[in-house]
């Protein structure tokens, strides 16, 4: 029998048209083939019109495909996109105590990060965290890594063979003033050595950067030297290589950079006479931005991660998702863990709803105090498309699409029966009266890890609920 790489999937899909539509394909075969692309999207068919109509359009044999149908109940949705994670911060995950940014930092994350340098302990965290981003639905991931190249090497490999998509970075961070001795770069030269060793070990496992891409990575501000950030803007420019990094997530922060910068005139200035501000650049959190601050962030095409459940456990403010787009800026979601405390994209979608509420809050009664309020649809295109494009993966994936490579999840509901028994796991619980769109929203501020039935990435099964 032939290899079965190609693969048909069949029933409900739903992804994000735009920002304020979902798009909802009833009764629908999407066909992947060997590469993980997606060949060929029909509306109205079942598995017996696949086999009459569309595989000897697309020159398939049946022998060769793999079917897979949806049950009742359950619909694919575009894998989720988170652009802002620390992965050796997820022992601390929920973790935050009393403490805002900087004093959060010094307590608990130096010291976990620096556990990290002993391979063994690393290998036992990622592996645990990246099963668990999967296992929520997570597909793609932009991932700050801790400072040892060996750790940061060993995530990249994890990613890849766990089959996360994933931008890996080494967090540099040089500055003596604010990084402990126990946790900081000898010098900024050694930012960049340790930087190009990292890079270069991706290189070897995934030249063509299809799954696992290197991201440069100051930590912030803060925590680099003005010379540091000056090599690390040659660096970008020489690779053509992404950034990540942190803006104006709290009050604290942002007096540190006037105080360590006080000849640069604000906290995005710092990036950008630097050489890191440009449209490959993801800016976590972004919550004090200025209005010149908003305008040359646009300007440069850089990209915004909202962080809404770190936001609120730091105390740290609420990020106005819908002031930022009105200023031109792209935006997705991270979890940020462990200043947040779930690595469910899902549960930050629904916080980012409420966060938007609270925004609203603060504003006049009239047209702009609606207008605050995130939709489903929004905070749905926020997880997904909106995320893929902070990500630079916005013609891959977010979406089914001819041509998108094939990363979604298979999300099962409960069905309520006659008796008042749901069948299916889970806190989302259908009576059959629902429409889609109400079936939807009741998912995203109820659904968790339970509804995740089964996970691919480029088309290869990488999780799947027992």
């Amino acid at each position: 029998m032939a290899s079965r790489t190609r693969k048909v999937f069949l029933g409900t899909f739903i992804y994000s048209k735009s920002r304020e539509e979902l798009s909802y394909l009833v009764n629908t075969a999407v066909c992947v083939d060997e590469s993980g692309k997606i060949a060929a999207v029909r509306e109205g068919c079942d598995r017996a019109k696949v086999e009459a109509e569309v595989l000897p359009e697309l020159g398939w044999s049946l022998e060769e495909v793999e079917v897979r149908a949806c049950e009742e109940g359950q619909f694919f949705f575009p894998g989720f996109v988170d652009t802002h994670i620390h992965a050796p911060q997820y022992p601390n995950v929920g973790i935050f105590g009393k403490t805002t940014l900087m004093d959060w930092l010094s307590t608990y994350t130096f010291p976990m990060e620096a556990k990290l340098a002993a391979v063994d302990q690393a290998r036992r965290v990622y592996t645990a965290v990246i099963r668990r981003m999967i296992s929520h639905g997570t597909t793609s991931a932009a991932i700050h890594a801790a400072r040892g190249v060996e750790s940061t090497n060993l995530l990249a490999d994890l990613c890849l063979s766990l089959g996360l998509r994933a931008l890996v970075g080494r967090v540099c961070m040089d500055e003596k003033r604010t990084c402990p001795d126990f946790y900081c770069d000898e010098s900024p030269e050694d930012s960049v050595l340790h930087t190009r060793a990292c890079i270069a070990h991706v290189q070897e496992i995934d030249p063509g950067f299809e799954m696992v891409k290197p991201v440069i990575t100051p930590r912030f501000a803060p925590s680099c030297t003005a010379a540091a950030l000056g090599l690390l803007g040659e660096l970008r420019k020489e690779t053509g290589l992404p950034v990540q990094t942190h803006i104006s997530e709290n009050a604290g922060e942002m007096a540190l950079v006037a105080e360590l910068f006080p000849d640069v005139k604000d906290y995005a200035t710092v990036y950008d006479v630097h050489g890191l501000l440009g449209p490959d650049t993801i800016l976590a959190h972004a919550v004090h931005l200025s209005e010149d601050e908003a305008a040359l962030i646009a300007e440069r095409g850089a990209k915004v991660s909202h962080c809404p459940s770190s936001n609120s456990c730091l105390t740290s403010g609420h990020a106005r998702v819908r002031w930022l787009w009105d200023r031109g800026v792209e935006v997705g979601l991270g979890t940020d863990m462990s200043g947040g405390y779930s690595p469910s994209v899902l549960e930050n979608a629904r916080q980012a709803s409420l966060v938007s509420r609270h925004v609203a809050v603060g504003i006049p009664d009239g047209p702009e105090k609606e207008r605050a309020k995130l939709t489903v649809e929004e905070v749905l295109y926020l997880a997904t498309r909106g995320g893929a494009r902070v990500m630079g993966l916005g013609e891959r994936v977010g979406a089914f699409e001819v041509g998108m490579e094939f990363d979604a999840v298979l999300v099962g509901l409960g069905l309520v029966g006659e008796d008042g028994v749901a069948v299916g796991e889970g806190n989302v619980d259908v009576f059959g009266w629902e429409t889609w769109e109400e079936k939807i929203a009741k998912w995203l501020f109820n659904g968790d890890d339970r509804n995740c039935r089964a996970v691919w990435v480029r088309g290869t099964l990488v999780h799947e609920r027992a």
